[in-house]
């Protein structure tokens, strides 16, 4: 099952798929149900393409008609959620984003599922509640993000070949692992003064220098906020306290994670800069397919290089390991504050998340600046505070709470 099938995530997992079938063999995977947000002309392409029977959209436009008449749509914003209770399947990949993917794929979580998480949000939101849940159930999550697959394959390479198959989160890292360190590209703005990148314009942050991902996670990789988020879910994936996570920035992409051990040997997972390289690895694990992805061209790679991030220019970061040490209900007001604020910026300057116009900023609000996005993320979590997270509706009202206030501080 492919929850948010035709965004940049779920479209390069459907050229995964497609691609184990042409090998053959047991890593072959029949798709059982596609998750679309607003999209319906590409969600049903995507169905009659695959064969897909049970299809949910969140949020359509306009009337709908089934594809086709053996097809179940379930449409609404539970339709997703709906969508992972009553159709049984055997892995979830969880790509749809930001929060609203959140009461799916803790839904799977629940049910037993194993998810392949691309939904970094969810975690960020309501790790004290995904992790506990899958630590229940015995539900896997299998990290999509390059840089946690990366640690995962970089801790997994320390056990025997029959452990291996077990070494997958949520897990806890033992004092053997004194730090795990996640790359980061460093965006458009890497090279940047502070006030350029304070003024820079949607079209500016969206030209990613290395990878291809949707408008939303863009943005935040050129705030680094993307690193924050990553920060959190490392915490929550592998179990580490915010004290033994680290960054590097690292303009070539080639390095996607490290861990540095006890004894002073540090382990590097390195690959090519294309998302379909941890798809096709949580899909598979622990057997290795021959790669859809294309190869490192080590000829020409003619050096790698590392720097600490620059926290001045890029204040975002810093609050990844804040909401770490806070807990509660910080990464849902963080999190939300930022997707509140990114939305606004992109709708502001006429270019809306799906990067072709979109949604206009309602009446009687301002546009924003790109560096007011992290100022606004980080305010959130003082002005609306953070309380103990205890249930779902915890994390929703706190949620919800941050976006209003980023409305309020975005009235004219």
């Amino acid at each position: 099952m492919i929850l948010g099938s035709t965004g940049s995530i779920g479209t390069q997992t459907i050229e995964v798929v497609e691609h184990l079938a042409r090998l053959g063999g047991e890593d072959g995977f029949e798709v059982v149900g596609l998750a679309a947000g607003s999209n319906a002309d590409a969600l049903f392409a995507q169905a009659r393409r695959l064969g897909v029977r049970d299809l949910a959209l969140g949020s359509p436009g306009k009337a709908l008609a089934s594809p086709d008449g053996a097809a179940k749509l379930r449409v609404g914003p539970d339709a997703a959620e709906q969508l992972v209770r009553e159709v049984e399947c055997d892995i979830v990949l969880a790509a749809m984003v930001g929060a609203a993917g959140l009461p799916a794929t803790l839904a799977a979580v629940e049910l037993g599922r194993d998810v392949a998480l691309a939904n970094k949000e969810t975690l960020v939101a309501a790790g004290a509640l995904v992790i506990p849940a899958a630590v229940r159930s015995g539900s896997k999550l299998l990290p999509v993000d390059s840089e946690h697959c990366g640690v995962w394959q970089c801790l997994a390479s320390m056990s025997g070949a029959e452990a291996q198959a077990g070494c997958v989160p949520p897990m806890v890292c033992g004092a053997e692992v004194a730090k795990v360190v996640l790359t980061a590209s460093g965006g458009p703005f890497r090279t940047w003064d502070k006030d350029r990148i304070e003024n820079a314009t949607p079209r500016e942050a969206l030209n990613h220098p290395t990878w291809s991902m949707g408008p939303k996670v863009t943005i935040d990789s050129a705030s680094l906020t993307n690193k924050a988020l990553e920060v959190i879910e490392a915490h929550w994936l592998f179990g580490l306290e915010a004290d033994r996570i680290g960054v590097l920035v690292h303009p070539q992409s080639v390095v996607h994670a490290l861990v540095e051990y006890a004894d002073g040997n540090v382990i590097a997972q390195l690959g090519p800069p294309d998302m379909r390289s941890p798809i096709q690895c949580a899909l598979t694990w622990p057997r290795r397919a021959a790669g859809v992805s294309r190869k490192i061209d080590w000829a020409g790679l003619s050096r790698l290089e590392f720097s600490p991030p620059d926290l001045d220019r890029f204040p975002a970061l810093e609050a990844g390991f804040e909401v770490v040490r806070r807990g509660g209900t910080a990464g849902a007001v963080f999190n939300a504050a930022n997707e509140a604020a990114v939305q606004a910026f992109l709708a502001g300057h006429d270019i809306g998340p799906g990067g072709n116009g979109g949604p206009r900023l309602c009446e009687g609000l301002r546009a924003i600046r790109f560096g007011e996005i992290a100022r606004l993320s980080r305010a959130a979590m003082e002005e609306v505070g953070v309380s103990a997270l205890n249930s779902l509706d915890d994390a929703l009202r706190a949620d919800a709470e941050a976006r209003r206030f980023v409305e309020r501080r975005m009235a004219r």
